[in-house]
């Protein structure tokens, strides 16, 4: 579903560049639950970001359901995007102004759906996590596992094949981390395919493969065992 090669970010400042990424090589089959780990500046979220086309400064190859990012303009990369993407972010990211079920409809608005099948997606969705009550309220009158709950309804309303999610638990205690691991694991029973970035071993042992990011290098890797990072990122 996803290669990536020799996927590198830079930062470029006064004192020279900055590597935040290197020579990532990464393949990630349709249906599976892929973990990231590794130290704070490791590269973990910018690595999700990349995946997730938040981010296109970087260099090297990416394809994502035989579709070149590599070559997309910034457009056709939103496109693809918002078909085929869905994020779930430590910070809710809900807009406060907008009510539970006006944040669901947002990401179905930036696509060639109907209102009236919009409406019939909301619903669902609504149904689906419980939520049906909660659909009037806005962010700041639910609690930070019912903010959530909302942020991973939003991510997945669209139906999309993949989902990313970075640092989903921070914010929660362990019963809501336990709640939304669960709805992910359901979410991947289910088909989608799915991405965290956590520093959480109990998150983790919810995938099926675990990568571990260090200095912007990969330096494990269960399915490609000829990882090549540099002595000093695997110590």
């Amino acid at each position: 579903m996803i290669q990536l090669r020799n996927v590198e970010r830079v930062y470029k400042t006064g004192a020279g560049v900055t590597y935040v990424l290197r020579r990532i090589h990464l393949d990630i089959r349709e249906g599976e639950f892929l973990t990231i780990m590794g130290p704070s500046g490791s590269g973990k979220s910018t690595l999700l970001s990349i995946v997730g086309m938040l981010d296109d400064s970087w260099t090297g190859e990416y394809h994502l359901l035989e579709q070149a990012v590599h070559k997309l303009d910034r457009k056709k990369r939103a496109d693809l995007n918002r078909k085929y993407i869905g994020f779930v972010f430590q910070s809710y990211h809900l807009l406060d102004n907008l009510t539970v079920y006006e944040n669901l409809d947002v990401p179905l608005s930036y696509r060639n759906v109907s209102r009236s099948q919009r409406q019939s997606m909301v619903a669902e969705i609504l149904d689906r996590f419980q939520i049906v009550g909660k659909k009037d309220l806005f962010p700041n009158q639910l609690s930070g596992g019912q903010q959530q709950l909302v942020a991973v309804a939003r991510a997945v309303v669209g139906n999309p094949k993949l989902i990313l999610a970075d640092e989903p638990t921070g914010n929660l205690h362990s019963s809501q981390a336990k709640e939304i691991m669960e709805l992910f694991k359901k979410l991947n029973d289910q088909g989608a395919t799915i991405i965290q970035v956590t520093h959480s071993e109990v998150n983790a042992s919810y995938g099926h493969r675990t990568i571990q990011l260090f200095d912007g290098w990969i330096t494990s890797d269960p399915a490609n065992p000829q990882v090549t990072a540099p002595a000093a990122a695997m110590r």
